[in-house]
């Protein structure tokens, strides 16, 4: 684990935040931001390189940053990387469950080791997060967790039927969670629209490719996201901000 140390605002203000899939896009935006703001950011991601650079970006700025390789879909690898968090900054105040893959296609192209990716990422990632961060959460009577759904979580569209259900499966869980915690455990969703990142990327069926770049014609930079999650870790402790959808203004 790397760590470096930072002391933008005062103490009382600062909060660990871990942020799952930093490496690059809303991840690496929403560490940069945090960072920014004075908060010690535990970044978590598979591209150790990629977590370097961004590392090196925050304490550079003299930011306070914690790095670690981790696949989310291992649910020891996340319970390792909120324990050790834990252990050497002395509590966790906030999560923030990003990570996430898009590799999108008609159902008809049965491409199912991709839906099986989504879902192990998507789904199985962001319950890895609860499982290993809420019993700190409750042992310190307070925390926040932040999921990074997507507007897919409200609406579905050709060849983006898996992704929008396990997105749906995220703002369901994260609202479930919402509701049986007690109120001192703040829980905020996320959901943006078209962002640029590397996710569409990820998809490989041609079909999908190219009517992902008619529909990413219109997308707002990763930041506006991250500053979104900045807003709602930064209220008061009595204020909850349950969701939120960001998208560009030309997306409708």
């Amino acid at each position: 684990m790397n760590s470096t140390a930072g002391s933008a605002t005062p103490a009382q203000a600062a909060k660990v935040v871990l942020v799952t899939g930093a490496s690059s896009g809303i991840g690496e935006a929403t560490a940069l931001r945090l960072a920014a703001d004075g908060h010690h950011v535990v970044l978590g991601a598979r591209r150790e390189e990629r977590l370097a650079k961004v590392a090196s970006a925050i304490s550079g700025a003299g930011g306070g940053v914690t790095t670690r390789r981790i696949d989310v879909t291992d649910r020891a690898d996340v319970a390792a990387f909120v324990d050790a968090a834990v252990r050497e900054h002395g509590r966790v105040d906030v999560i923030v469950n990003n990570a996430g893959v898009m590799p999108l296609s008609r159902l008809d192209a049965l491409l199912v080791d991709e839906w099986d990716r989504m879902i192990d990422v998507n789904v199985r990632g962001l319950l890895h997060g609860i499982a290993a961060t809420l019993p700190h959460f409750r042992s310190r009577g307070s925390g926040h967790f932040v999921t990074v759904a997507s507007i897919a979580a409200h609406a579905v569209s050709p060849a983006a039927a898996v992704y929008a259900g396990t997105k749906y499966a995220a703002w369901a869980i994260t609202e479930g969670l919402r509701q049986e915690l007690e109120p001192a455990i703040r829980v905020t969703t996320i959901s943006p629209g078209v962002v640029e990142s590397e996710l569409a990327d990820t998809i490989t069926d041609p079909g999908a490719r190219a009517a992902m770049k008619t529909y990413r014609a219109r997308s707002i930079p990763a930041d506006a996201i991250a500053a979104a999650i900045s807003y709602a870790i930064s209220q008061p402790d009595d204020v909850d901000v349950n969701e939120m959808i960001v998208r560009p203004a030309g997306q409708r």
